[in-house]
């Protein structure tokens, strides 16, 4: 075999072995298995009305689509903007397309529209989404929730953060910042064992219905009692929440341990 034959083959052998390698696959979903209920959280700075205002919204939707990841989608959605707390029924529509992204709007019982975009996991467990009319907010988690929660669903021991501000409501208010990090634990009852590093232990309540919407109330080191109202997601491994009390524009997140 010559020099040139050789040098020829190797090229082959070596072109083959490239082609041989595999190459990373974009994500891909199955969009008939987008169905079900799902929580959200979404916060941010919003300007549709206008100026900019901080709002947060917490709430439960119900995907009921077809083989081809379209169909409809109703729930339940708490808003707090600029701090005026607000609850709606919602209905709307979905898209879901193979390469995991996904769309929908709603419509609340006043009959104004929202619209929503983000890329699910491939398993279709969860997401992150923004809001995408002009100005939306862009934090947003989408995650899937079980069938029907009970106090039992609740994890033993939670981290947790709280964080946002207040919005002053009335003359002489002033705006502050609402901020703690630390972990709780729920028992039977619906009591909290609430510990913040290098604070006195504290204590609150909690309750989930059967939809998985759940209620806190905690008394911070600072002398703050946080109303909060979270969704159950996960199995019961996280909670997303935020603050109803007004005046308030504050999220919540809780994490098993």
């Amino acid at each position: 075999m010559t020099t040139t034959s050789i040098i020829a083959l190797a090229s082959a052998i070596a072109f083959g072995a490239l082609l041989a390698v595999p190459v990373r696959a974009e994500d891909v979903c199955d969009p008939a298995k987008v169905g079900g209920a799902y929580g959200f959280q979404l916060s941010g700075n919003t300007t549709i009305s206008g100026n900019s205002k901080p709002v947060v919204s917490v709430g439960r939707l119900v995907f009921n689509g077809n083989l081809l990841g379209q169909g409809a989608v109703s729930g339940y959605s708490s808003v707090n903007f600029a701090g005026y707390f607000m609850g709606n029924p919602v209905t709307g529509t979905f898209e879901v397309h193979t390469d995991c992204t996904i769309s929908w709007s709603l419509q609340d019982d006043s009959g104004a529209f929202q619209h929503f975009g983000g890329k699910l996991t491939p398993d279709t467990s969860s997401a992150q989404f923004h809001q995408t009319d002009p100005g939306g907010a862009q934090q947003g988690i989408l995650q899937k929730v079980a069938p029907k929660c009970a106090a039992a669903s609740f994890a033993p021991l939670y981290s947790f953060g709280i964080s946002g501000s207040t919005t002053p409501m009335n003359p002489g208010d002033a705006a502050r910042q609402i901020s703690a990090e630390g972990s709780v634990a729920p028992d039977a009852a619906g009591n909290l064992k609430i510990t913040i590093p290098n604070a006195t232990p504290t204590t609150g309540t909690i309750t989930v219905d059967s939809d998985c919407f759940a209620q806190i109330s905690m008394t911070l080191p600072s002398g703050d009692t946080v109303s909060l109202r979270g969704v159950l997601v996960n199995g019961g491994k996280q909670i997303l929440a935020m603050q109803t009390d007004p005046g308030t524009t504050v999220t919540a997140k809780f994490n098993a341990k």
